[in-house]
């Protein structure tokens, strides 16, 4: 190509970065909050915006180029949802305080990750000179719905007193996967076993019940809790506990002792679904 055309091209190009950011300060300066569009709306306004540039700008090589860099967005930013299962339901943003080379805005983000939800409220400090342009996040503040586990709770407390909102969003998205795959586990085998098994504390507790209908006062407790570090590292945590009458324990002594270890070797051996698929065969079939 042409040297004189490619420097239109640039020379085009420039113009329009400039107007974008005059176009951005302007917008800032008469409307300090905006509202987070949803996932659906964000990836239409992208198709729009690829729709206008097939229609208005052909023949242009920058053009393509944009239209392919928009393309590449639109696969990752889908990508990125269905991977992490995050997705952000409102975002406010109100500027503080705006220099020529200092910026800072609050934030307030609210979302969900599988079945739980998320509302988040920080402070993005901008710092920019003639090298690069440095960000840093303070006043990091995290609710989490449901509550109720400790080890979440320090977790999201070392978050906020590190600004982690990268690791945050790294591990919420594992410890919700575990939490989801716990609730649909439960829920399966409530309905596949209804005589069996109880939930007393719902679909969202850590522990089953598996009480027998053919022996009175014999009941096993699976416990399934998931542990989360304050780096953000997530394990599941099973384990068997057992609850028997005085009767019960005389008659089946061997049985009943040796049932917890034999429950978690069977998690090493056929993984969680399976183990729990046996205990209840069995239990469901003692006299």
């Amino acid at each position: 190509m042409d040297s004189n055309v490619c420097q239109v091209y640039e020379d085009e190009i420039q113009s329009l970065k400039e107007e974008i950011k005059l176009l951005a300060e302007k917008y800032e300066d008469s409307q300090q909050e905006s509202t987070f569009f949803s996932d659906e709306e964000i990836l239409m306004s992208i198709k729009s915006l690829q729709r206008e540039l097939r229609g208005e700008s052909e023949g242009h090589e920058s053009a393509s180029d944009l239209k392919a860099q928009l393309e590449s967005l639109e696969t990752h930013f889908s990508f990125l949802m269905k991977l992490t299962g995050i997705q952000f339901t409102s975002h406010l943003k109100k500027t503080l305080e705006k220099t020529r080379n200092k910026t800072v805005r609050k934030h307030r983000l609210s979302g969900n990750c599988c079945s739980l939800s998320f509302q988040l409220e920080f402070q993005l400090l901008e710092m920019q000179n003639k090298a690069n342009v440095s960000a840093a996040i303070t006043d990091l503040s995290i609710i989490l719905e449901p509550r109720g586990n400790a080890d979440l709770d320090k977790f999201v407390s070392s978050s906020e007193q590190h600004g982690s909102l990268l690791t945050f969003f790294r591990s919420l998205s594992s410890y919700a996967e575990w939490y989801e795959h716990r609730r649909c586990t439960f829920l399966h085998f409530k309905e596949k076993y209804p005589d069996i098994v109880t939930l007393p504390e719902g679909l969202l507790g850590d522990y089953i019940l598996l009480r027998s209908p053919k022996t009175s006062g014999f009941e096993l407790m699976v416990v399934w809790k998931i542990h989360i570090d304050e780096e953000g590292r997530t394990t599941p945590v099973l384990d068997l506990l057992t609850k028997v009458s005085k009767q019960v324990l005389e008659q089946k002594m061997a049985t009943i002792e040796n049932a917890p270890a034999r429950f978690r070797s069977m998690l090493l051996l056929v993984g969680i679904e399976e183990a729990i698929e046996n205990l209840v065969s069995v239990f469901g079939s003692e006299r």
